[in-house]
């Protein structure tokens, strides 16, 4: 089995096509279980945010498990195979570990550095596990991943380079409206996002009103930040009393029209409003952004700065020296739990080859008890403890020796061998048609249609 990770983020594709990608809870969890019923998949893990949407998987043969993760992927947007492969990356066994834990890190997000996206992988593996597509393989990357993804915030001060993509919107939205505080900001949407949006707004001094769809969910969030709330249905009236709108609902559709937010702009005497939309897909209507005296900032408006290289998150060499450091760290932990998977990797051959030592020792004593019956029992339990002291000594180094190069790029052909050369009844788990261990992966993009190499 080896790890493959296949998907579709800002980094490679325009935020109107990773609009289509937009999961819910139980679209989540219809792609694990599709996945893990493929041919190919054995384990899977779904991390979708505002920025990604990425599979994690166990695969017993690359080029088939590309195909049926790229077919998922392409349902759940609703292309094609063809029209996404341009968009996909793909990475492959160490590659795939080492952008995990970049991910996990925040070097991968949009807003570099930031932390959101820890919290989402945690959840995304808490569902997997609550869904059974993890096992054996995958948790422990899971759980590295995790574990990785704080030692980088604790350890190298990454957190100086980069803040939440909250943070850095609503940064935007002050330099087009001035200083929050003592403003009134109207937040849509109570989740995890609509919360880290309200808390940041209140320690900025915003005066913070809640709207939800759930008034349990907006009243609960409110009360925390020192907020009132309103109703969706009184959006215009909320809109027309606030400085800032805050969108981040979990809509898979438009929640702001363009209508509303002109009504609200009718009563305002030219007061200017910032429309931040978080969400994915986008909850304000993109008509918004003509109206006069509207300012929108949103994940595309995001995307192009750090494409054009302007409100990128790192400057400066302190920045820089911590983004290297993580970088550095990444590294370590990923030839650690390479070493890891490949001696777990050959355990089966080294218990395989001691259980059939141990199974020719035991015949081979019997043998003796009956060709030499009269053998007394201090002999015989002296002659039993000579023959498996022999026997674990002319073990000892081969089973150390395959330990140790298990390690090393190729190190499971070392246990090949040792499954060839005494016979061993175990199967390979090795890769029937994949790049080696640590090697790079070149995909190209036929591998990617259905019917492809497999």
């Amino acid at each position: 089995m080896s790890l493959l990770a296949v998907g579709i983020s800002h980094q490679t594709a325009p935020v109107a096509l990773l609009e289509q990608f937009a999961m819910g809870d139980d679209d989540r969890v219809k792609a694990l279980h599709e996945l893990v019923e493929s041919d190919h998949v054995s384990e899977a893990l779904v991390l979708a945010t505002c920025n990604r949407v990425e599979v994690f998987a166990e695969v017993d043969r690359f080029h088939g498990g590309v195909s049926e993760v790229s077919r998922v992927l392409a349902r759940q947007a609703g292309a094609t195979v063809e029209e996404l492969s341009p968009y996909v990356t793909v990475h492959y066994e160490d590659q795939a570990v080492a952008h995990l834990f970049t991910v996990a890190a925040g070097l991968d997000s949009m807003v570099v550095g930031e932390t959101q996206v820890l919290g989402q992988l945690r959840a995304a593996y808490a569902l997997a596990q609550e869904e059974g597509t993890v096992g054996r393989e995958l948790h422990p990357v899971a759980q590295h991943a995790l574990r990785v993804g704080k030692r980088v915030h604790a350890e190298t001060g990454i957190d100086r380079a980069g803040a939440s993509l909250v943070t850095v919107s609503l940064d935007r939205a002050e330099t087009r409206i001035g200083p929050l505080a003592g403003r009134p900001v109207l937040v849509v949407g109570a989740g995890s996002m609509g919360a880290l949006a309200a808390t940041t707004l209140s320690r900025r001094g915003a005066l913070v009103t809640v709207a939800s769809r759930s008034p349990e969910s907006a009243a609960r969030l409110a009360a925390a930040v020192d907020g009132g709330t309103a109703e969706l249905a009184d959006l215009p009236q909320a809109i027309a009393a606030a400085d800032v709108l805050v969108t981040c609902t979990g809509a898979t559709g438009l929640v702001v029209g363009t209508d509303a937010v002109a009504t609200a702009m009718a009563g305002r005497a030219g007061r200017p409003l910032a429309v931040v939309d978080l969400a994915l897909p986008r909850d304000v209507d993109p008509g918004v952004a003509a109206l006069p005296g509207v300012h929108v900032v949103d994940l595309a408006l995001l995307q192009g700065e750090r494409s054009a290289g302007t409100g990128h998150p790192v400057a400066g060499s302190v920045a820089a020296d911590d983004v290297s450091a993580a970088h550095a760290l990444i590294e370590a932990e990923t030839a650690l739990l390479r070493a890891e998977r490949q001696a777990a990797a050959v355990a089966p051959t080294v218990s395989a080859l001691r259980s059939q030592a141990a199974e020719v020792v035991d015949a081979e004593l019997l043998r003796l008890s009956t060709r030499l019956p009269d053998l007394d029992a201090r002999a015989r339990s002296e002659i039993a403890r000579t023959v498996r002291r022999v026997v674990d000594k002319l073990l000892h180094e081969p089973t150390v020796r395959v330990k140790e190069l298990a390690s090393t790029p190729g190190g499971v052909d070392y246990a090949d061998a040792l499954r060839a050369l005494f016979g061993l009844g175990i199967d390979a788990e090795v890769p029937a048609d994949g790049p080696r261990l640590a090697e790079a992966v070149t995909v190209d993009p036929d591998d990617l249609r259905p019917g492809g190499a497999s």
